[in-house]
């Protein structure tokens, strides 16, 4: 039935975001396949352009399955993102989304399917693995598990969001509910669920199907500590009602790093090394914007960053970006030291002046991300 050309709308699109997964891409489209059988539907891998042939694998699939295709994303990284993308580019009106890591139970998308089937007013169903029926210990670690379920606590006690399972990344939505919430959604981040249901402001129908969340087969998790600080950005973002966006934060907590890495310097070679003060604080303002180019570029934009020359190129860059207001950073230092003789409180006055010029410029000529 899936092998014909299909003259009419899918009843369900699957959004299969991808990153070095190319040993799971055959199973995942058979195992669907077979689950799926009963139903006309699509499934789109967005790849964020991986280097083991991801892409490859799903366009040799594109050629035999009409139902298969790929969305390549180029010089854009991330699982938000990916997923945006690919709802935004699916034919049919329910959209469901998964891993690739053989991790979620498709065999629970036909229940999911059917609740939105028997209750239209439905927006939202999430692959639960926190419910009565669900069980995440088989694919997490004891350290994962403790992180998680913090990460759910966290999510659900700042975002006021009742759902058992926020960081889900299993689930299908309504594409008429997402749709006019796309332009809220923060593309950069991992946990695309807790924005979407933080998004909707509580006005969704929403309900969870347990599932058991299994043991990765192959590739690498994509979890690390950057996805903790994306989540500490989301929360932080919503809270301030969008008023500052999850990049803007993470320059800020970094900028906010920089402080500390800028006031240790000054102190070694100042009040350690002896140096003078002026010449103490200018060694410390470079060293602080190195230590601060470098973890934006693993943090901040992630989805965006250099590597090999490039990342010469950026620092470069970033060095002369944040050269204007090193210098307002040195004169106003300078002075208030002078003025009071308090070496923190004028390296941090001057550390603080340019902030929001270093965002701006280094985001658009550094990382390119307009």
């Amino acid at each position: 039935m899936q092998e014909k050309l299909r003259m009419n709308l899918p009843q369900l699109t699957i959004i299969v975001p991808t990153f070095n997964e190319v040993q799971n891409i055959d199973i995942v489209v058979k195992k669907l396949e077979e689950t799926l059988s009963s139903l006309d539907f699509e499934i789109i891998f967005v790849d964020d352009n991986s280097d083991d042939g991801t892409a490859d694998a799903v366009r040799n699939l594109e050629e035999q399955k009409p139902f298969v295709s790929l969305l390549l994303r180029v010089g854009r990284r991330g699982l938000a993102g990916a997923c945006i993308e690919g709802m935004i580019a699916a034919k049919s009106s329910l959209v469901a989304v998964m891993d690739c890591d053989l991790q979620h139970d498709e065999t629970k998308l036909l229940e999911m399917f059917s609740k939105f089937k028997h209750d239209q007013s439905l927006d939202l169903v999430v692959g639960s693995r926190h419910s009565d029926e669900g069980q995440a210990n088989g694919g997490l670690s004891l350290v994962r598990q403790i992180g998680s379920k913090s990460a759910i606590w966290l999510t659900q006690k700042t975002l006021n969001i009742e759902v058992k399972d926020p960081m889900s990344g299993f689930f299908m939505v309504k594409k008429s509910s997402v749709m006019p919430l796309m332009n809220k959604l923060q593309p950069n981040g991992f946990k695309i669920l807790a924005d979407i249901i933080a998004s909707s402001r509580g006005d969704w129908k929403i309900e969870e199907v347990g599932y058991e969340f299994k043991r990765r087969h192959y590739g690498e998790s994509k979890m690390n500590v950057a996805v903790a600080f994306e989540l500490l950005g989301l929360i932080l973002s919503h809270l301030s009602f969008g008023f500052f966006s999850i990049r803007f934060i993470l320059f800020g907590i970094v900028g906010f790093s920089g402080i500390f890495v800028q006031l240790f310097s000054t102190f070694f070679f100042f009040s350690v090394a002896g140096i003078p003060f002026l010449q103490a604080h200018v060694i410390s303002i470079v060293i602080a914007m190195t230590s601060n180019f470098s973890f934006n570029n693993l943090l901040t934009y992630k989805d965006r960053s250099l590597f090999g020359r490039n990342y010469v190129k950026g620092l470069l860059s970033f060095y002369l970006i944040c050269s204007a207001g090193a210098l307002a950073n040195v004169a106003i230092a300078d002075f208030i030291f002078d003025s009071i003789g308090l070496w923190p409180v004028a390296s941090v006055a001057g550390a603080v002046l340019g902030a929001v010029w270093n965002f701006m410029f280094s985001s658009i000529f550094t990382w390119k991300t307009r």
